[in-house]
C-alpha cells in the first residue's frame, strides 16, 4: 500500500501544481457553469495524472492491480479533489464552520488571498488524506 500512496501523493502533486492550467486555476472556485466546467476539467486531468503514476509504479514493481480497485479508488479521489477545490462553492467553508470551535474557520483566512493561505493549507491537507484512503481503496482485497 505505501508504494501506492507514493505514486497517488506524487501524482496528486504533479496533478495540482504542474498540469493545472491557470485558467483552471483561476476559475475552479468562482460560482455558476464556468467555476463547476473550471474545475472538472482541473480534476480530470489530475486524475490522469494520479493513473499514469499508478500504471508507472505497477509496471516498475510488477504489480498486478485491480482494474476495478484502481477506477474505484480514482474515482473517490477525483470526487474529494471536486468536492474541496470548488472553495466556496465546495465543502470547505461548510467544514471550516463545523470546526469552527477549533479555529478553522480563522486559520482558512490567515494569509487570504495567496498560495501561503490557510485554505490552502487545509485544502492540500485534505488531498493527502484522501490519497491515503483511495491508496486504502486500491490495495484492499475482494
Amino acid at each position: 500500500m505505501g508504494g501506492l500512496y507514493a505514486a497517488l501523493h506524487a501524482g496528486h502533486m504533479v496533478g495540482d501544481y504542474w498540469a493545472q492550467t491557470d485558467r483552471c486555476a483561476q476559475a475552479k472556485g468562482k460560482p455558476g457553469k464556468d467555476g463547476r466546467r473550471a474545475c472538472a476539467t482541473h480534476v480530470a486531468t489530475l486524475t490522469a495524472t494520479q493513473a499514469a503514476f499508478i500504471s508507472l509504479a505497477a509496471a516498475a514493481t510488477g504489480e498486478r492491480l485491480p482494474a476495478r480497485r484502481v477506477a474505484a479508488g480514482l474515482a473517490v479521489n477525483a470526487i474529494s479533489h471536486y468536492a474541496i477545490d470548488r472553495r466556496d462553492h465546495g465543502v470547505m467553508p461548510h467544514l471550516c464552520r463545523a470546526l469552527r470551535r477549533y479555529g478553522k474557520e480563522d486559520f482558512a483566512r490567515l494569509g487570504a488571498p495567496g498560495l501561503a493561505s490557510g485554505a490552502a493549507y487545509l485544502d492540500q491537507a485534505w488531498h493527502i488524506a484522501w490519497c491515503a484512503i483511495s491508496a486504502a481503496i486500491i490495495a484492499g482485497k475482494g
